[in-house]
């Protein structure tokens, strides 16, 4: 075998959370991997808040591929090989990045598509499993990226479906679970999103075993063997493990998790997000279990360059799309269950159901005599917008928007009231527990925040006052296209 190895080569993925380099030597089905560094770079985090990379993301990055250069001229690569994925593709300075990347450090990076990046994922986290004895002959790959998840099912090793779906890891952690940790609130909208979402993805296939890479998939494994004592040998991961992750995340803070089981801060504030993610697929896959690996588009990079020569990726990209019998959920959705409802008539449905729960607090949030209300009014309106989110693709962009702000303005009034509520309610309980001089100033506060809120309660009656449930239901219905249906087809 030695014989046949290609000269060194370096791959470089620079990617949502991370910028990640292996250098190595191949065959067509083998690597032989002298280097692999990866750089939580996060880039994604500025093209979720803003629809640009910052310049402190674009300096990072620079940065950090200017040290993969150095280390892969190091071991003498004969080519660097770049590409990027969904953040990259997202942002809409990508083309003034790409032209600074190539300028500052001399590499040129390819941005691919995401039905090129899921064939190249599936090349470098199957390779292993395709010298096994034995090897399962139905098969899937998920790469839980921060950008971006990709899906592919193969039957003996060929590849007989793949999506790409435009959400992953950072982009629902920046989104909908800012705290540190995720408040229960916060992971119940998540999951409202994710659900919602993920209805729509019907495979033609559910593969027996579901082999999961990325960054995040592969903290959570080393998470789970440190906390619950896994054999560390086992690359595998249960739907019960991932719970107990999710629970132990929710309970900690980034820094707690990173301090007691080795894992980065800033890995550990996105961790949690990985794992609604990996449950919600594995919901909708009936799988109690997944393989997880550590290679991905990387290695798929220096393999298809191997086998396929300078024009490995438009050999990619063509196979990707003659083969290409999945859909973009981004596009299409389809509701689950013994009888399919097009994607139209499944928002409806759950748009109308979210509007319901949200008015149902109407009145009592009205009368401001239990804060209970509003705490629960607030969340049914975050998991109205987690399902108009879910929905947009169906929408009418203008009249979306219009009703979208709507429901923002709304959830934003009872947020501030609620957070205000929260507040005079921790100072209260200490109140008794100060000393009179310290008394004296912290009821002050509590005196001035009574009226804040007050002012607030009065900002908030007159958003819901203008809330008229007819009306809102009529533009929710208005904003829906007719006819949006999924036939499995992209």
């Amino acid at each position: 075998m030695q014989e046949q190895l290609s000269p060194m080569r370096a791959a470089i993925d620079i990617g949502s959370n991370t910028i990640h380099i292996v250098v190595a030597r191949s065959t067509p089905d083998d690597l032989d991997i002298v280097e692999d560094k990866v750089e939580l770079v996060r880039i994604g985090e500025s093209v979720t808040a803003t629809g640009e990379i910052s310049p402190q993301k674009r300096d990072d990055a620079i940065a950090t591929l200017r040290q993969y250069k150095e280390l892969a001229e190091q071991h003498d690569a004969e080519q660097i090989l770049v590409v990027a994925t969904e953040a990259i593709r997202q942002a809409s300075n990508s083309t003034e990045f790409l032209e600074d990347v190539a300028r500052e450090t001399g590499l040129h990076v390819l941005l691919i598509s995401g039905t090129a990046e899921a064939t190249l994922t599936f090349y470098g986290a199957t390779y292993d499993e395709s010298k096994k004895r034995g090897a399962a002959a139905r098969l899937g790959v998920m790469d839980l990226g921060g950008g971006s998840i990709e899906l592919v099912t193969a039957k003996n090793m060929q590849i007989t479906w793949r999506t790409s779906i435009p959400i992953g890891s950072g982009w629902l952690h920046d989104r909908y679970l800012p705290s540190n940790p995720p408040t229960s609130d916060e992971l119940a909208v998540g999951h409202t999103f994710l659900s919602t979402y993920f209805q729509g993805m019907r495979l033609k296939q559910r593969p027996p075993l579901l082999i999961v890479t990325g960054g995040s998939a592969n903290s959570l494994l080393l998470l789970a063997r440190h906390a619950f004592r896994l054999d560390m040998s086992s690359n595998r991961l249960t739907y019960h493990d991932l719970t107990r992750c999710e629970g132990l995340l929710s309970a900690l803070t980034a820094e707690e998790i990173s301090q007691r089981y080795g894992q980065p801060v800033a890995r550990a504030r996105i961790l949690p997000a990985g794992a609604l993610i990996i449950q919600e697929v594995m919901s909708r896959l009936n799988l109690q279990e997944i393989a997880i690996s550590p290679h991905g588009i990387r290695e798929g990079v220096l393999l298809a360059y191997t086998r396929y020569g300078e024009n490995w990726l438009e050999r990619v990209t063509e196979e990707a799309s003659a083969a290409n019998q999945g859909t973009s959920v981004k596009n299409r959705v389809m509701q689950a269950g013994a009888q399919e409802e097009v994607f139209a008539q499944s928002a409806r449905r759950m748009l109308l159901e979210r509007v319901k729960k949200l008015l149902d607090w109407h009145d009592e949030v009205l009368k401001n005599e239990d804060v209970e209300a509003v705490h629960k009014m607030r969340v049914a309106s975050r998991r109205l917008r987690a399902t108009l989110d879910a929905y947009e693709p169906c929408c009418k962009p203008g009249q979306f928007k219009k009703v979208y702000r709507r429901i923002k303005k709304v959830a934003d009034a009872l947020g501030t009231v609620r957070d205000t509520d929260v507040m005079l309610e921790g100072l209260r309980s200490q109140l008794e527990q100060v000393s009179s001089e310290e008394r004296t100033g912290m009821q002050w506060l509590i005196d001035r925040l009574d009226i804040y809120r007050q002012q607030r309660q009065q900002v908030l009656e007159t958003r819901l006052s203008a809330l008229d449930e007819d009306v809102l239901r009529q533009q929710i219905l208005s904003s829906i296209r007719e006819g949006e249906a999924s036939d499995g087809k992209s």
